[in-house]
């Protein structure tokens, strides 16, 4: 009675754990986000939560970027402690903590027809195809080798950020937003004070300060969906054979200093430790119980009957045929991973993207690192996108070409990039847009020369705006309009306007003001861009062009630079 007492406490004990840790998850996540506007140049605008606290835990995303750079960015030193974990008690992580496992075991536990009696025991015992997250973890690794983390779209982590923060989310919060609205339109007499607190705590908590909207968010929901839906067929699907992080604390799981003890004395081969068995590492006795695959749920343990299936803190198993200490793999199947893997990263450089742009409209956040290294540390996890205050940064598509996939670009036309943040830089994770200040943005910060002199510093630039004349008022069709320069947020303005004189159709003579960008001054904000009044194609467009970020994708001669011989 003492022992089952104890595996009950152990049973409730891991359950009070996912549930903590999944809650944590979604409060950091909900909390990635500055809830007002940012207008105040002396306003340092911060997020007082560690809300990158799980990205930077992650073992996965620390061995990765540092095989891609060389170096481990100081952020990511909160995975070691989880990597010994894993060594220590295998991949405890997957079952206690992980908020996406959680979310995968609570999905799991949800009855379905392919899934009773037989047919949910036999889909718990340990299968081949399990072995396919060693063989992706491989190719992830060996790519990172190769200088490119694009593997890392299917770290757990990254890959449940990105789908919170820009599909489900949002798509949360229209749903709110819009049962409000109706519910605020119902004659609900003394129950509408209830509703209308409703929605004053859930705009203070949960829902965003304005309505997200992002590119891609159909299809990343819709991927995200579909792996939850996996479960219905195969308990926990994505951690036993996609997963590649579960693959390396699997891998790490060979110290485990945990061992199971299977009494086959007690066993009257009920088979119910097999009802709930998470991982799929075959706790029945008669077969070899596979430590690289056991998620530590305990869920065989509290199962048995009689007692038969214990753990013990030991160096060694019990008996050799009782535990497989290793992953079940074939050499050439590995090799082939890896092959798979190095012929990855130069297939997807081989179009345009890293050295040659892919598009004129890849316009990277402020502080972003050169193409080359932003993509050496970029994991596409989306935080970036969410904290954005103006919806400006979303999932590319081929912008930056293949290699570039759901990295962050801004969109102009749906939001532009507030001078005075630097949001973006404080919650990457990995250093691929690294911190900087509200002063380096704008370059209000003095460089110091001696002898109390001081010359301003350049601001960052993320790119240059440019006019579309036979679009723009003005230009084309002699209208008046100086929108454009209005929103310039620059100090002296990047747009200035020149008066000219135009004649119409009947030979009158008016004059009007028509804009220009000065590319020294433009920082490639895209205020002009968002505010343009034309619909569809705007009359004036932002580039990457001019960034500060590349030494290559300049278009202006710096002074006292040579310039080439003429011919």
């Amino acid at each position: 009675m003492g022992a089952d007492m104890r595996n009950a406490t152990l049973r409730r004990l891991r359950l009070a754990s996912q549930i903590f840790f999944f809650a944590l998850f979604v409060f950091l996540l909900v909390r990635t986000e500055f809830p007002g506007a940012i207008r105040s140049a002396a306003l340092d605008v911060r997020i007082p939560w560690p809300v990158g606290w799980f990205l930077e835990a992650d073992p996965l995303v620390a061995l990765a970027t540092a095989l891609s750079t060389g170096t481990l960015y100081r952020n990511l030193l909160w995975a070691l402690p989880f990597l010994l974990l894993a060594i220590l008690v295998g991949r405890a992580f997957c079952g206690w903590m992980c908020p996406l496992g959680s979310l995968h075991h609570f999905v799991s536990s949800l009855k379905s027809d392919a899934k009773r009696g037989a047919k949910l025991i036999e889909s718990n015992r340990y299968k081949r195809w399990q072995a396919a997250k060693y063989h992706v973890l491989a190719a992830v690794l060996v790519m990172a080798l190769f200088g490119s983390v694009a593997g890392l779209l299917l770290d757990p982590l990254s890959f449940l950020v990105r789908s919170m923060s820009t599909a489900v989310l949002p798509a949360l919060n229209a749903a709110i937003r819009a049962g409000l609205d109706t519910a605020y339109g119902w004659p609900l007499g003394p129950a509408q004070a209830v509703v209308n607190g409703g929605g004053v705590v859930l705009n203070a908590t949960i829902l965003s300060f304005k309505q997200p909207h992002f590119h891609g968010a159909f299809l990343i929901g819709t991927l995200f969906v579909f792996v939850l839906v996996l479960n219905s067929r195969v308990t926990r699907f994505w951690c036993r054979a996609i997963c590649p992080l579960g693959a390396l604390l699997g891998v790490c799981a060979r110290w485990s200093l945990v061992q199971m003890r299977k009494h086959e004395d007690k066993c009257d081969d009920c088979r119910r430790c097999l009802l709930h068995c998470q991982g799929g590492d075959d706790p029945v006795p008669g077969a070899a119980w596979r430590k690289a695959e056991c998620h530590l749920c305990l869920n065989c343990v509290t199962e048995c009957p009689t007692g038969g299936i214990s753990f013990a803190w030991s160096t060694v198993p019990s008996h050799a045929k009782q535990t497989r200490e290793t992953p079940e793999l074939k050499r050439r199947a590995l090799f082939t991973s890896m092959a798979a893997g190095a012929v990855m990263v130069p297939l997807m450089r081989s179009g345009p993207g890293l050295k040659t742009p892919a598009g004129t409209f890849c316009i990277r956040p402020p502080g972003s690192l050169d193409e080359s290294h932003f993509l050496d540390r970029c994991i596409r996890c989306g935080d970036c996108m969410k904290v954005c205050p103006n919806n400006a940064l979303h999932p590319a598509t081929l912008e930056g070409g293949v290699e570039g996939f759901w990295t962050p670009v801004l969109v102009p036309r749906i939001g532009y990039c507030e001078p005075n943040c630097v949001l973006c830089s404080q919650v990457c994770p990995t250093g691929a847009i690294w911190e900087i200040t509200v002063a380096e943005k704008t370059g209000a910060r003095g460089l110091a020369l001696g002898a109390g002199q001081a010359e301003p510093k350049d601001p960052i630039r993320i790119g240059t705006a440019f006019y579309d004349r036979g679009r723009c008022l003005p230009w084309a069709m002699g209208i008046e309009c100086i929108v454009c320069e209005e929103w310039c947020p620059t100090s002296p303005k990047a747009i200035f306007l020149v008066s000219a004189e135009v004649v119409d159709r009947n030979g009158d003579t008016k004059t009007l003001k028509q804009p220009f960008v000065d590319p020294k001054l433009c920082t490639g904000c895209g205020a002009c861009e968002y505010a343009c009044p034309i619909k569809g194609s705007p009359a004036i467009y932002v580039t990457s062009a001019g960034e500060t970020r590349s030494r290559t994708n300049q278009f202006l001669l710096k002074e006292n630079q040579p310039r080439p011989s003429e011919p």
